[in-house]
């Protein structure tokens, strides 16, 4: 069974398949256009980026956020072609992106186990393509909603947040201690020194989200990519399985 340790993306023994299967849209997140199946101009021939350490000065932050969950390695080693690990990488990004959640629900239902075994066992059907993800994330739901409950409990109705429009809300000093901020946008907004232990934050849009401060342990089903895509600091408390930020520290956070 696959820990939360082990969901995470190991470029070393990756092909550079998220530089070369994924599109680039010119924006904030990319400095330039680049359809699907196409190299990314920054990566060399032997599947390195050659501005990894300068990718958020280079205009390509987009990069910096993006988590693969660990699939760029798993069909890397499948030895697969080309066309066929391109349309596998979203698939098994989201297969993984469901074990992830899972591993956390493992700690307060065991009925986490036996969705945990289907899981993998799906992940390794030969043709992804063939996979009805929609289906997969139904029946995950169903647990991630009954270990939400769970673990928050009945809250104020002033804490029960989900899909709520909080961009650039200023919340500093908030208590959201276990309150349901599922799918929530809260781009932009400042949570400095907010209290968000237990609180449900899955599908929550962090975009430049001002952590610094704040208390996110016990934190329901956060990713590593949302992480990445906040701000935050040295004082930011967060759970155990997702690390701080690069770029936190480089920007004298």
């Amino acid at each position: 069974m696959q820990s939360r340790t082990e969901l995470r993306a190991d470029c070393a023994n990756c092909v550079g398949l998220c530089c070369i299967a994924l599109t680039f849209t010119k924006s904030a997140d990319f400095a330039l256009d680049k359809p699907a199946g196409e190299p990314c101009p920054n990566l060399s021939d032997d599947f390195r980026c050659t501005i990894h350490k300068d990718l958020r000065s280079k205009g390509f932050q987009g990069c910096t956020v993006y988590d693969c969950f660990g699939a760029g390695q798993a069909i890397t080693s499948r030895g697969q072609s080309a066309p066929e690990m391109f349309a596998a990488l979203p698939i098994l990004r989201q297969l993984h992106e469901l074990l992830w959640y899972l591993d956390q629900v493992l700690e307060y239902d065991e009925a986490a186990r036996e969705a945990i075994a289907h899981l993998e066992d799906v992940s390794r059907t030969p043709d992804l393509t063939t996979v009805d993800v929609n289906a997969e994330r139904a029946a995950v739901n169903e647990l991630l909603l009954k270990t939400s409950q769970r673990v928050r409990g009945k809250q104020s109705k002033k804490k029960e947040r989900r899909g709520a429009d909080l961009i650039g809300a200023r919340l500093r000093g908030a208590d959201l201690a276990k309150a349901n901020l599922r799918g929530a946008y809260l781009i932009g907004a400042d949570l400095r020194e907010a209290d968000l232990r237990q609180s449900d934050l899955i599908g929550a849009d962090l975009r430049d989200t001002d952590l610094r401060g704040a208390d996110l342990r016990g934190a329901l089903f956060l990713t590593q990519s949302q992480i990445n895509a906040a701000r935050g600091d040295h004082s930011t408390r967060l759970p155990d399985a997702v690390t701080r930020p690069a770029h936190w520290t480089a920007a004298g956070a």
